[in-house]
């Protein structure tokens, strides 16, 4: 977890110092809670995981399925009402912004949420839903409602998202001028 503090401390602008972080961010202390109860739900407690997620949510404001795959060095950047659920898989690297839900569409058995792949960026309430791949070094807008796949090194915004290649900064920047 120190790791994953000196990750977010490097990647969130607002972090002054590594003490900071690993004393006051909510995102961190939801992941190391999380730690602890994918262990138990992995030795099959599955009640005391449960139990031990539940307490996570009501003191982080952030949930996550114990069920749930998390990579390293997850960054949850002021993470209130974010949701993730039982089947999701969260790559390395990946920042998610607050209001985000990585949920499912459909009640079935198996795979039904989405799988994230490494430094992937989910902005503020984006939605994503169902048993989709976001690949690698993709960009989710905020408010966003993704219920396809996204290719790597694309991003997806509006509701339904429409996936479309990110293109560079100085093409960006001559286009406004």
């Amino acid at each position: 977890m120190f790791a994953t503090a000196k990750a977010i401390q490097r990647r969130d602008p607002a972090a002054h110092s590594l003490l900071e972080v690993l004393l006051t961010y909510s995102g961190l202390h939801a992941l190391s809670w999380h730690r602890l109860s994918h262990w138990l739900y992995q030795q099959h407690f599955y009640l005391v995981a449960s139990l031990s997620a539940h307490l996570a949510k009501k003191v982080t404001g952030i949930e996550i399925h114990p069920g749930a795959q998390i990579g390293q060095q997850l960054f949850i950047d002021h993470g209130a009402g974010v949701v993730i659920g039982e089947t999701a898989i969260v790559g390395d690297n990946v920042t998610i912004l607050h209001g985000v839900t990585l949920g499912s569409r459909h009640a079935t058995k198996g795979r039904r949420h989405p799988k994230v792949g490494n430094n992937v960026l989910i902005g503020a309430y984006a939605q994503i839903l169902g048993p989709i791949t976001i690949h690698d070094n993709a960009k989710i807008g905020a408010g966003a409602v993704v219920l396809t796949n996204v290719a790597a090194g694309h991003t997806a915004v509006g509701v339904p998202a429409q996936p479309q290649p990110q293109r560079s900064t100085k093409i960006v920047q001559l286009a406004q001028n």
